[in-house]
């Protein structure tokens, strides 16, 4: 019987992509179906998700997923790293369509649903980050970039401090989920990103 997380043996590879053998339209429509099924899982499941489960989910075949995602760890990664590029270059979406300080909460809302997904294949996760195929350095660089973005648009239009580096406003988003890492109650973790949001707002002037 062949293990749960590896490529059943015989399963055809798809054939390398490149300048003379491009990737077919329809196998990138099954990958990006089989990300999409695989952030939904792991994002509504605290326990480990059967690939079984995904595939089916994704409405292809488990010798597709395989064909894509030999391990579960290449899957774990891809979809990581799905959700770090859209937690990353969502600000300035965000701010096109909100204020400054309405696009710092949605941002925080945005990334809360980046930390569910990574709940569910956090054990995957840290053996990537243990081998170096993740880096979290680079995540951290890119979350605080994004940060930065609509705090510099916030203290440029009054609404959000100029005085703080967006790396203290990174440990203090951070910290939040850190703090409610084992908390049920996401009503517990908006009010505690309700409360750096009014961390982050300028302060009153002093009365004279």
């Amino acid at each position: 019987m062949t293990p749960p997380d590896q490529a059943p043996t015989g399963a055809p590879a798809d054939p390398p992509a490149g300048p003379d053998r491009p990737v077919r339209a329809d196998a990138r429509r099954n990958r990006d179906k089989l990300v999409a099924a695989a952030r939904s899982a792991f994002a509504a499941s605290d326990d480990t998700v059967a690939l079984e489960a995904i595939a089916r989910s994704a409405d292809v075949g488990i010798g597709t997923l395989y064909r894509h995602f030999p391990t579960r760890e290449a899957l774990v990664e891809a979809v990581y790293a799905a959700e770090l590029d859209d937690v990353a270059t969502s600000a300035p979406a965000l701010l096109d369509a909100f204020p400054p300080e309405v696009a710092l909460r949605a941002w925080m809302d945005r990334y809360a649903a980046f930390v569910a997904t990574k709940r569910g294949m956090l054990d995957t996760l840290r053996a990537g980050w243990a081998s170096g195929r993740i880096a979290t350095a680079t995540t951290r660089e890119r979350i605080t970039a994004a940060l930065g973005a609509i705090l510099a648009a916030g203290a440029r239009a009054g609404s959000l401090r100029a005085d703080v580096a967006p790396e203290d406003a990174t440990v203090m988003v951070l910290g939040v989920f850190v703090a409610t890492a084992g908390d049920d109650t996401p009503e517990r973790t908006a009010r505690l990103l309700d409360l750096v949001v009014d961390a982050l707002r300028p302060r009153p002037e002093p009365e004279s």
